[in-house]
């Protein structure tokens, strides 16, 4: 088992802010909305300064978020206490909440219906709830331990990763209906559509990475991956897998799938998501407290910030945040 380390003993971390962050320009700063499993909050970070912002009370150890650029608000799930919370992107109290009988672990959004979906670990199901309320709608069966949720840049597909069936599961996102079961790598858990509409699911047990096409159900593929992937993002040409066990990311050809290299980031890499403008790839590292920003064109970590204990940003995590004006000046405050 990883050594898990607290807060007070993590490293002060500065971000390198590449030269173009530092020339005064109006900007629409991106902003990590970072769940700390172990501290019980929700660390809100601005990207463009390289700092948290904001660090909100969250109980229940929260793990799963997804924010909502759309619906102007941030998603949570907290497994001990079987709670979902709605709250805005300057986040202070929740705006709804819904406690939840089962294992509430992974969320996704479709903005365009409106819904939220979360996961149910120990009934194999997904419960459907409004976006504003969290009213529940109706559920949906899946295989056993679903995980990951993920909604395909059309807005045509839900797929779950169902870890103990070794399948993912889709839907029809509008009229929520069975499209087909798919059997992937061993015990997936992570679970992303490529810009493209590709399915990519991070199968821990084996050690891959399976792309599929959810249309017909052929798998496309095999990514090779280092120990425990957790979480798949994409950028450019690329596509980044953070390895828990390995404290690194994989980086491969998202055409080939060839391997491209192997990144070393924070310790015990969870999850990852990629800002708006495609520059940085963004990683939580739950056993050394920050987040790394990977260059996606250098294909190195650009800086670290310091976030809460044990970050684990299972899902969506990235946003758009207020325009402001950027400056090197103000970039130290």
């Amino acid at each position: 088992m990883r050594w898990k380390r607290s807060s007070a003993n993590s490293l002060a971390l500065t971000l390198v802010l590449v030269a173009a962050f530092l020339a005064p320009q109006p900007v629409r700063a991106d902003y990590a909305y970072v769940t700390n499993q172990s501290s019980s909050d929700l660390s809100v970070i601005d990207l463009d300064r390289g700092s948290e912002v904001e660090r909100l009370t969250v109980p229940g150890q929260p793990a799963g978020v997804a924010v909502s650029q759309g619906l102007k608000s941030v998603f949570t799930v907290s497994p001990e206490s079987k709670t979902v919370r709605r709250y805005g992107l300057m986040p202070q109290a929740p705006k709804a909440e819904l406690h939840l009988e089962g294992g509430p672990m992974g969320i996704a959004v479709d903005d365009r219906r409106q819904r939220v979906f979360v996961s149910d670990w120990y009934n194999a199901r997904v419960w459907v709830l409004a976006s504003d309320t969290l009213e529940l709608r109706t559920t949906l069966r899946t295989g056993s331990a679903p995980a990951g949720l993920a909604l395909s840049p059309d807005g045509k597909w839900l797929a779950t990763a169902d870890r103990d069936s070794n399948q993912v599961s889709i839907f029809a996102a509008d009229t929520l209906e069975l499209h087909r079961r798919i059997t992937v790598g061993e015990r997936p858990f992570g679970i992303t559509f490529s810009p493209d509409g590709r399915l990519f699911t991070a199968d821990v047990g084996s050690n891959t990475v399976t792309v599929v096409d959810p249309e017909d159900g052929k798998v496309l593929g095999k990514v090779k991956t280092r120990e425990r992937p957790y979480g798949v993002a994409f950028a450019g040409k690329h596509g980044f897998v953070t390895n828990q066990y390995d404290d690194s990311v994989n980086v491969f050809d998202a055409t080939t799938y060839a391997p491209v290299t192997v990144i070393s980031v924070g310790e015990y890499p969870e999850g990852i998501d990629t800002t708006a403008d495609g520059r940085f790839v963004v990683v939580a590292n739950w056993a050394s407290n920050t987040v790394s920003l990977i260059d996606t064109e250098k294909l190195e970590v650009a800086g670290e910030i310091a976030t809460g204990d044990g970050p684990r940003a299972f899902g969506k995590f990235l946003a758009d945040g207020p325009d402001h004006q950027k400056s090197a000046k103000g970039a130290e405050n």
